[in-house]
This record gives C-alpha cells, structure tokens and sequence, in this order.
C-alpha cells in the first residue's frame, strides 16, 4: 500500500509561482499597478502582461519634489501609541497614531487622526492634526484647517489655511537664523 501525504489535495508550492509573485512584489514596490498573482497556471513571461506605469499627474510631481528620494521613513500607523522615545536618524516621520517623543528630522507629516508631543526640531512641516510642545520648523510650517499647535513655535516661512489654529508663544527665525545675525553684529562693535 502507497503512502499518502497527511493532507488530502494538499501540494506543495509551486517555486515558479513564488518567484513570480516575489518579481511582481519588486515591481509594484517602483510604481507598477499592482495586480494580483495566483499560484496557478500563468503566462510564460509576466513581465510580458504588466502594464506600463500611469503617467502621474502635475500636482503629483510637486508634492514628490518635498519627499526625500530614498530617505529613512517611519510611520506610526492609526491607534498606535509610541511614548518615551528619541527619534533619530529619521528623514520623514508620518503620525496617524500618537507620539509622545524627541526628535530632529527633515520632514514630518501629522494625518488628521495624529497627535505628537514633545519637542522637535525639522526642515518642513505639515500639521493636519494635533502637534503639543516646543516644534522648530527650519523651512516651511503648514497648518491645514484641521490642524492644531500649541506650545513653543519658531519657523522659517509659515502658512496656515483657513480653520488652522496656532497659539502659545511663537516666534519668526530658527535658532540658527538668530546666531547669524548676533554673531555679525558683535562683529560690527569690534570693528567699528
């Protein structure tokens, strides 16, 4: 009598249906249209059936200009709390969760949903939830109408859209704007 595998129907995986599906997976992860990929019967060349990658619209191309090409990113997804931490290292930040954290990085985004407390030191900024503490924006502040900040404020450039609330104590100039200036007046006394 011949022995049978203990599952009924049960195969084992088809590695040229694995690889596929991982190629296909490298190929979504640089922009291809994702579709989905069965371990059955395929044609020969996969590469032969994807179609080519859509055209991206003009407003698109803008807002890819402010993402870092390749950077570090971290995002804390929906009702994930990160508390009691020092971000570093960190090119982009994205907060739908809470965090309650330390940090110095080039671009944070807050989502609606998000929350970040604590203090942090960035290039650009776009609050579209609650941001509490002491944030230092060396470019570019935005406020969209359901953002909000409290607390200890300075930045390069700001701009908040209608409904956008900032309160506490906020000032023009990084701290690296202000050490110019002094510096060069000081310069000034000594010389003249």
């Amino acid at each position: 009598m011949a022995l049978q595998p203990p599952f009924f129907g049960k195969r084992d995986p088809d590695p040229a249906a694995a690889r596929r599906a991982q190629t296909m997976a490298q190929l979504n992860a640089h922009g291809a249209p994702s579709s989905p990929v069965t371990g059955g019967s395929t044609a020969p060349n996969a590469f032969a059936d994807a179609p080519a990658p859509a055209a991206r619209p003009a407003g698109a191309a803008s807002h890819e200009a402010q993402q870092p090409q390749g950077g570090s990113k971290l995002t804390v997804g929906p009702n994930i709390k990160l508390k009691g931490v020092e971000i570093t290292d960190c090119d982009t930040l994205v907060v739908e969760g809470m965090v309650e954290a330390t940090m110095d990085s080039r671009l944070m985004q807050i989502a609606e949903c998000g929350a970040f407390k604590g203090s942090a030191c960035i290039d650009i900024a776009e609050i579209h939830g609650n941001f509490d503490g002491d944030l230092t924006v060396r470019d570019k502040l935005m406020i969209y109408a359901t953002g909000k900040i409290t607390g200890k404020v300075r930045y390069g450039k700001l701009v908040i859209e209608e409904g956008g609330q900032l309160s506490g104590e906020v000032i023009f100039g990084t701290v690296a704007d202000k050490a110019r200036p002094a510096s060069v007046q000081r310069a000034g006394l000594q010389v003249a």
